[in-house]
């Protein structure tokens, strides 16, 4: 049952109303009251007119998965409202529009309705219809403010950010939060019986999305060349790394930029300035989603067999083909671990919020460099646009980059030959140059047939020795992708395997099935080649419960074939409805002991035996 600190809302609108504005506000004072929150957009992928959705769930406890029962429903769409209405849970409140009656086939004799006219107040203050419709939803917000005890001088602070440069809009602003907020308090009971109190629960926490957080870390990390095309939900990638760099990529003293932002024509010309950037010396990365990383094969198929290094954030969306891009999934993983023709194998990471979309993007620049070739980091939808409390990003002073193995200038001239492709290190990486440093240093690369010395070849012994040391490579990777995160607990003998964002369904899961009397272990992959660590927790399960957001058990695939598990041990729950995972699927995938196909809560799980 919902209480203090402890409760999950919901607020339905029209595409392109400017709801957005009034939904990160509401965040935004619950994170400074010191509540965990978080906040789900469920949006439609056309400009506006359709619905969206937004939903807030307050969790002292700091769960950030779906809650999928809404104490409190925010019914601002007619074309909605039975949906709306039939989305509450029993005993919960719905606040919708007086202006105009709700239709009495709606009302539900265990939801308490709360009706505020907002329209007919707005239209005796507000002249403009378009700035009726703005302002709509800052005053349902100030009907909130009453009804879930939030700070009111956090709110006002938070407006006086946003429109203090302008004073007129500001005290229209102002004036349209304080009439909701007098209207509930003095027609409605305030505050209602479940609300907020101020609390001390984001201690060293900040409120982020992942995809900001990526493009930061790209900047911790010294990129200065990225290439895109424009793809949702990618783009914000790189419009924030642009505004990141405008600030940090500028010389002190010339004050001409120091990087370089190019929006190429499309998907395949931007990964193109990539491996060339990259094979010049920068670090280069590009942004993208799952239909982009289709057209970029070829390429980085030539970048693994050229052993060129380069960056791919890949924010997984719903496929296949176009898909629907305002929607999450994990469709990408084995598209992404083999990507291109032949024989292909890359370094996969995965991070699970927006602390690891820092982390793993630095990582993914150092391992590209490492091991020369493209590295894939995998974040979706949810990470990447929907804001997240998240641990603060540690930056250190000291970090330096891993460059890999590049011989200098003075190291060349000592040598009486170079070959790009030997002698291999311990990890069968070779030493690569960097162009115009030494005339020593100048090499052909290829993406047809070559051998171990970088000359052509169509000599089956030649172009073997070079694809079995191109293998050991990415295995020796094992040793530097970041671990799996492994968490036992006594008297369980199953387990649940996940990755990414699927990681705050399945650790809430864990808490609710252990209070019913239930153990499970608990492992997250975050990355590709897998390490030891894995096979082994696997194996010492009597069978594992593989979580993952697509229809054909992508994850539970490549562990399949790139681990010795007998494939028994491996069972799968599967959501791919194109929502954000919620504890309560998790459950019921478990639970269930047949193979059955259901509709659970907008999610469409399977689950197999």
């Amino acid at each position: 049952m919902p209480g203090i600190n402890d409760f999950a809302m919901k607020l339905a609108n029209v595409n392109g109303t400017g709801s957005a504005s009034a939904n990160g506000l509401l965040t935004q004072t619950l994170f400074r009251m010191g509540i965990p929150v978080s906040g789900k957009n469920l949006f439609p992928s056309n400009i506006q007119g359709l619905p969206t959705w937004y939903e807030i769930r307050v969790s002292a406890k700091g769960y950030g998965a779906r809650s999928l029962e809404y104490d409190l429903m925010v019914a601002m769409n007619g074309q909605t409202y039975a949906k709306d209405v039939a989305e509450v849970r029993s005993g919960g409140y719905l606040l919708f529009d007086s202006s105009w009656p709700l239709p009495q086939e709606l009302h539900r004799d265990d939801v308490t309705f709360l009706g505020v006219p907002l329209s007919e107040m707005l239209t005796k203050t507000v002249p403009d219809p378009r700035s009726r419709i703005l302002m709509k939803n800052i005053m349902y917000s100030g009907s909130l403010a009453a009804l879930l005890s939030l700070d009111m001088e956090i709110v006002e602070a938070l407006i006086k950010e946003s429109f203090g440069k302008k004073q007129a809009l500001l005290d229209a602003n102002k004036k349209a939060l304080d009439a909701g907020y007098e209207y509930a308090q003095k027609h409605f009971a305030c505050p209602l019986p479940f609300h907020c109190e101020k609390m001390d629960g984001n201690k060293d926490k900040i409120l982020i999305d992942g995809n900001s957080a990526a493009a930061l870390g790209a900047i911790y990390a010294g990129a200065t060349v990225a290439a895109w095309y424009p793809i949702t939900p990618s783009t914000s990638v790189m419009d924030a790394f642009k505004g990141f760099a405008d600030r940090y990529r500028i010389d002190p003293i010339t004050k001409k930029n120091n990087y370089v932002f190019l929006q190429s024509e499309d998907e395949l010309a931007a990964i193109g300035m990539v491996i060339g950037a990259s094979w010049a010396g920068a670090r280069a990365f590009t942004a993208t989603s799952g239909p982009g990383i289709s057209l970029m094969n070829e390429l980085i198929g030539f970048a693994y067999y050229a052993e060129i290094p380069a960056v791919i954030i890949d924010v997984m969306r719903t496929g296949p083909s176009t898909g629907m891009p305002t929607r999450t999934q994990q469709s990408d993983i084995l598209l992404c671990a083999y990507a291109s023709h032949g024989d292909t194998k890359h370094i996969l990471l995965f991070p699970a919020n927006p602390t690891e979309c820092f982390e793993f993007a630095v990582k993914s620049f150092d391992l590209a460099e490492q091991f020369h070739t493209p590295v894939f980091m995998l974040s979706d939808l949810d990470i990447g646009m929907n804001d997240w409390v998240t641990d603060r990003f540690k930056w250190d002073d000291n970090y330096k980059p891993n460059r890999g193995k590049v011989l200098t200038s003075e190291e060349l001239d000592k040598l009486t030959t170079y070959y790009r492709y030997s002698p291999e290190d311990a990890d069968f990486v070779t030493v690569r140059t960097l162009p115009g440093i030494n005339a020593k240093g100048a090499f052909l690369t290829r993406g047809s047939g070559h051998n171990r010395l970088g000359g052509y070849t169509e000599t089956p012994a030649e172009y073997q020795e070079v694809m079995d040391r191109l293998l050991k490579k990415h295995t020796a990777a094992a040793k530097y992708v970041p671990e799996a995160i492994i968490e036992k607990r006594s008297g369980a003998t199953f387990g649940i395997i996940t990755v990414g964002s699927c990681d705050a369904a399945c650790r809430e899961a864990i808490d609710l099935l252990e209070a019913d009397g239930v153990s499970a272990n608990y492992m997250r992959i975050r990355g590709f080649p897998f390490g030891p660590e894995v096979e082994h927790f696997i194996m010492e399960q009597d069978f594992c419960r593989v979580v993952e957001q697509n229809r054909d058990a992508q994850l539970r695939a490549l562990l399949t074939l790139e681990t010795h598990v007998p494939k028994e041990k491996l069972r799968s729950i599967t959501a791919y409805g194109g929502y954000p995972l919620s504890a309560k699927s998790v459950i019921e995938g478990i639970q269930h002991k047949k193979q059955k196909k259901h509709v659970a809560h907008e999610d469409l799980i399977l689950m197999e035996e």
